[in-house]
């Protein structure tokens, strides 16, 4: 950490939903948090003051669209009004976790296209950027026709399990979906792949069908973007025991955990669900099986980065 960011154009404000993560990134790029408030009508209405001067400024405001989902994009959109009408220079959505990615095309007639919708929204509202990490779809950026900086979890991730200096790796990806992903993974970690075919009739329904690689005495970890109800997971991780792996780990970037997630984890034969905090674990969510990483140190590279107009794709290696 630094002992003082020598531009003091650059803000970085926080709103709701991951201000742990806001103070954390403030504090590498060596910069304080800038002041806001944000409060509510009794009718739940939002409402937010910017108690500080930020004529002219760089401002790079911190909010995951996670839940509850609608409370914190309406805080964020928002806030951009009022940071457009206080006449900041530029305004830079450091998003960690955007929400509303899974609904990404119209997989069914008469479907919205939701992830387009809130982009449109953003622009709409006055963002001058968009920095984000592991998209669920990386085509989301297209829907934007302002810059968008995707960071990627997997150095986080792969760091982490290089240390632990397992033998005999296998890095497996959950569905075919998330081959890219896990093919980085392996490349880092020096590793197979295997992937698990399977099959899902409805949404949040999964159903193993078969696993494609050798997975036969490894250690094998499971790699996903987004962890929800941690059905896919679960049933991944359970199936790659039966059939013959020694044990398993899994990870993700966005540990969205909704409904039953904690207790399938707990109970399934994960031994350790590695995670980042672009969403932040709530009390409950905090189990032994869970270990949480921070994007603090990448996210702050990313807004130096984006400030003094250097390259950010150093940061997607």
């Amino acid at each position: 950490m630094s002992t003082g960011y020598k531009d003091s154009s650059l803000k970085v404000f926080t709103l709701n939903s991951n201000p742990s993560l806001a103070e954390a990134i403030a504090a590498n790029i060596g910069t304080e948090l800038g002041k806001c408030s944000v409060s509510t009508f009794s009718d739940g209405e939002v409402q937010i003051n910017i108690e500080e001067s930020i004529r002219g400024c760089d401002v790079y405001v911190v909010q995951s669209t996670s839940e509850p989902v609608n409370q914190h994009l309406m805080e964020l959109l928002i806030m951009i009004d009022a940071l457009k009408r206080a006449s900041a220079k530029s305004i830079n959505i450091v998003m960690p976790y955007y929400g509303y990615a899974r609904q990404d095309r119209k997989a069914r007639a008469r479907e919205p296209i939701t992830a387009k919708l809130v982009a449109d929204l953003l622009q709409t509202a006055g963002a001058s950027r968009v920095i984000t990490l592991d998209l669920h779809a990386p085509q989301i950026q297209g829907f934007f026709n302002i810059p968008v900086d995707q960071l990627v979890g997997v150095p986080i991730l792969s760091d982490y399990f290089q240390e632990r200096n397992f033998d005999d790796l296998v890095i497996v990806s959950p569905d075919h979906g998330g081959v890219t992903r896990a093919r980085q993974m392996a490349d880092r970690l020096k590793a197979p792949i295997a992937i698990i075919d399977k099959r899902r009739p409805r949404p949040n329904v999964s159903e193993v069908m078969n696993i494609v690689g050798n997975i036969e005495g490894k250690t094998a970890i499971l790699i996903d973007d987004i962890i929800d109800t941690a059905g896919t997971i679960t049933l991944a991780a359970n199936a790659l025991i039966e059939n013959g792996a020694e044990e398993v780990y899994a990870c993700c970037t966005h540990p969205v955990l909704s409904g039953p997630a904690i207790e399938r984890i707990e109970n399934s034969k994960i031994k350790e669900l590695v995670v980042t905090n672009t969403i932040p674990l709530r009390e409950e969510k905090q189990i032994e099986k869970v270990k949480q990483l921070s994007v603090a140190p990448l996210i702050s590279e990313a807004i130096i980065r984006v400030h003094e107009l250097q390259s950010v794709s150093v940061l997607f290696d």
